[in-house]
């Protein structure tokens, strides 16, 4: 199991799909990178030699933030919008969605309105 950055890449997977199991990196960026670097993206990660794991290793590593360097940048960036104060800070600081998604329906988990079975959580009316 080649290990980059910190991260064990499965062996049974392509290399597209095997480098999108770091943090950061997604179907586009590792694409950009095994072209940038030559390598067949269909390669199976356990068929890669050490120089092209090395190779991977100091481009990554070198021109893109990834792991732990993105997470604290994006809590950063939620901690600032909760500090000044705006309308994503306050939603942020609530637990309800931050990009303009309904909360009628779709978000009851965290809302605090937990639906198990259909009907469970309507109020019956009382016929007399």
């Amino acid at each position: 199991m080649a290990r980059i950055v910190g991260v064990n890449i499965p062996d049974e997977k392509r290399m597209e799909i095997a480098l999108t199991y770091i943090f950061g990196i997604g179907r586009a960026l590792s694409g950009k990178i095994l072209y940038k670097l030559n390598i067949d993206k269909d390669t199976l990660a356990k068929d890669l030699t050490t120089e092209e794991i090395n190779n991977l290793k100091n481009e990554i590593e070198k021109n893109y933030k990834i792991e732990g360097e993105l997470k604290h940048e994006v809590r950063m960036n939620i901690r600032r919008l909760k500090e000044i104060g705006c309308y994503r800070g306050l939603r942020h600081q609530k637990g309800l969605p931050a990009r303009g998604q309904r909360t009628k329906t779709n978000t009851r988990t965290v809302r605090g309105n937990v639906r198990k079975t259909m009907g469970s959580g309507k109020r019956s009316v009382e016929k007399t």
